[in-house]
């Protein structure tokens, strides 16, 4: 009987050797600053307190409401900016307000504008002021205009036909014994066009209204008799959210009337708003500003669809507490005391508001460790004589191809393939947002696979890879997210939500070098999640499912993403891609002069595609065919 073999036990790799370079018990150290911050979130938790409600009932007319929100979606139901529906729409809303009986002070702005799908238009914003003594003002808006894919009666007839109510409520009568109703404040009620086209007559309004720097509250109405809960939107375009104690009068007041608090976006979507500002709705450019701004609605996220948005769906009870909520709240505003700017961000959760630099520390804190331990890997490469030049001149060749993939796509811009515009969200609804360029994109795509096959002569496997040569090109391009992180935290500290995870993922990476192309590649797709959760917020939250990618090229093209913000994914980008080339087993260090051939990976690639068309135009056969005698 044979004697059994003894058993080999496998060891496992040494500690900083080439097999585990990451220092795992450093990291886990490091991790713990993240207790700092929790503690501190802990202590920032607040309630605040919302202003006193009005003295006086309130008087909102629902019936009178309701009657000029079907007038104004069947009398003009196709108002798109720039279209007769448009036209007629701002001579319905003078004639409501007419200065002979009501006694308010008018003024309309008219610019000229691009608007993505609709080409260059002419927009009217209209403002009916309440004076006063006080400088100090507050603006109460609602845009005119819709989709054209619909009439238009609850998104947005309903919001229009109550700031018409509201206004006429805070007339100067100027005929028989009633007693003007007298304004603690400045009060601007003002009817917006390109409302529904990214909040175009909001844009402009701030950029030419010479009331701008006095406003110190606003409040939108947008789509408020619809069959939903009633709603607050408080994002903004920039990392910032309005007043705590508006947003908490605001549910005070229409809790007051609706029987129950409005529904907001959740934490996470919350998070993601201040991570990436974005909104659809009218607020975002003022709070954006710094004042004061809420949403009134019963839409969600995206404002509702307008297929089928007609006077017959109004709902008549909505419209009225909603209607009564806005004139408590703007009764609230005008006597309340004065609202600070909107400079700082939180979360709103139950009643409660986090502060939002309590969570930009957490957010920071987790990037620490991931510094931590890349700073020591650099360091170990150092101790070990590891040369980083060869993976440096990889991540530089990476560098300039997405590189020359933005400058081709801001070219492709200037020529105009993509949607043109202002820096403002196009609406999901209409035909651009789902319009996709499929001639130009293919030309861009094109132009990109061109770049790349310049850039991959220089990226080529050339010879098998020593451990030492991979462990430096992850080594450098951990370093090159590093920078990435840094500038995130220097530019908006949120947006670290969509990069945190991808960094503290893929920094084990180095650490499972010698394990199955499978598991690399599987961790490498976990770290993705942060990038796929914008991708994924935009198609679930705003409805755009697969148009999502094609939303955010728009965003990038019309400037509502900024190009430093686009800088930074492009040099992400490089980084990533050096990370997946080592994961899939696909790296190679830059060659060295003795690796490269005698002509540029340019000239190189103008070469092959030469030779490749050569031979295409040469018949089969003229390779076996004798030289042509010269006798």
């Amino acid at each position: 009987m044979a004697a059994s073999q003894p058993s080999v036990r496998r060891r496992r790799p040494r500690r900083g050797s080439l097999a585990r370079p990451v220092n795992g018990r450093l990291y886990w150290t490091s991790a713990l600053v993240v207790l700092i911050p929790l503690v501190l979130l802990s202590v920032t938790v607040a309630a605040p307190t919302p202003l006193a409600k009005p003295i006086l009932p309130g008087a909102f007319d629902t019936s009178s409401a309701l009657a000029l929100a079907r007038d104004l979606s069947t009398g003009y139901p196709n108002r798109p900016p720039g279209s007769a529906g448009a036209i007629g729409a701002v001579s319905w809303f003078s004639d409501q307000l007419p200065m002979g009986v009501y006694g308010l002070r008018t003024s309309v702005s008219t610019w000229n504008q691009n608007v993505p799908g609709l080409g260059r238009v002419r927009l009217k914003n209209i403002a009916v002021l309440v004076p006063s003594k006080s400088p100090e003002t507050v603006v109460v808006m609602a845009h005119r205009d819709d989709t054209g894919a619909g009439p238009g009666a609850n998104d947005n007839a309903s919001g229009t036909a109550t700031l018409i109510e509201l206004a006429r409520a805070y007339a100067q009568p100027l005929a028989g014994g009633s007693v003007p109703v007298t304004s603690a404040r400045r009060i601007v009620f003002l009817s917006t066009d390109g409302g529904a086209f990214g909040g175009l007559g909001a844009e402009h309004f701030l950029q030419t209204s010479p009331l701008r720097n006095d406003i110190v509250a606003v409040v939108n109405l947008d789509a408020i008799a619809g069959r939903g809960r009633p709603a607050l939107e408080i994002g903004g375009d920039t990392p910032r959210s309005p007043n705590a104690s508006l947003v908490a009068t605001a549910v005070a007041r229409i809790a007051e009337q609706a029987g129950a608090p409005p529904d907001h976006v959740g934490f996470l979507g919350q998070l993601l708003d201040l991570a990436f500002p974005f909104t659809l709705y009218e607020q975002g450019p003022f709070v954006s500003r710094g004042i004061p701004a809420v949403t009134i609605t019963t839409g969600g996220d995206r404002p509702p669809p307008a297929f089928g948005d007609n006077a017959a769906r109004i709902d008549t009870q909505r419209l009225g507490e909603l209607g009564a909520a806005s004139e408590q709240l703007l009764g609230s505003l005008d006597a309340g005391i004065e609202l600070a700017p909107s400079s700082r961000n939180y979360i709103w959760v139950g009643g409660r508001f986090i502060r939002g630099w309590a969570i930009e520390l957490i957010l920071v804190a987790l990037l620490v460790p991931y510094a931590v331990a890349v700073v020591d890997l650099y360091a170990r490469c150092r101790r070990q004589r590891i040369s980083l030049r060869a993976a440096g001149g990889a991540l530089r060749s990476r560098l300039l191809f997405w590189l020359f993939a933005g400058l081709a796509f801001t070219c492709f811009r200037l020529l105009g393939a993509w949607p043109a515009g202002p820096a403002r969200p196009p609406d999901p609804g209409t035909a651009v947002s789902d319009n996709w360029p499929v001639a130009a994109l293919t030309i861009f795509a094109a132009v990109l696979l061109l770049g790349w096959a310049v850039a991959r002569r220089r990226l080529t496997v050339r010879r098998p890879v020593t451990a030492e040569e991979e462990v430096a090109g992850y080594t450098v391009a951990l370093l090159c997210l590093l920078v990435v992180g840094l500038l995130i935290v220097a530019t908006n500290p949120f947006a670290l939500l969509f990069a945190v995870p991808a960094l503290n993922i893929w920094l084990w990476l180095p650490q499972i070098r010698i394990a199955r192309a499978p598991v690399r590649l599987g961790l490498f797709a976990l770290g993705l999640a942060g990038p796929a959760l914008l991708v994924g917020s935009l198609a679930w939250r705003y409805g755009l499912g697969l148009d999502a990618p094609w939303y955010l090229f728009e965003l990038v093209g019309i400037g509502y993403i900024s190009p430093a913000g686009f800088a930074i994914v492009l040099a992400g980008a490089a980084g990533a891609c050096q990370l997946a080339a080592a994961a899939a087993g696909r790296y190679a260090p830059y060659p060295d002069a003795s690796e490269r051939g005698p002509r540029g990976p340019f000239r190189e690639a103008v070469r092959t595609i030469v030779l490749a068309g050569r031979s295409r135009r040469r018949p089969p056969h003229a390779a076996s065919l004798p030289p042509a005698s010269t006798g």
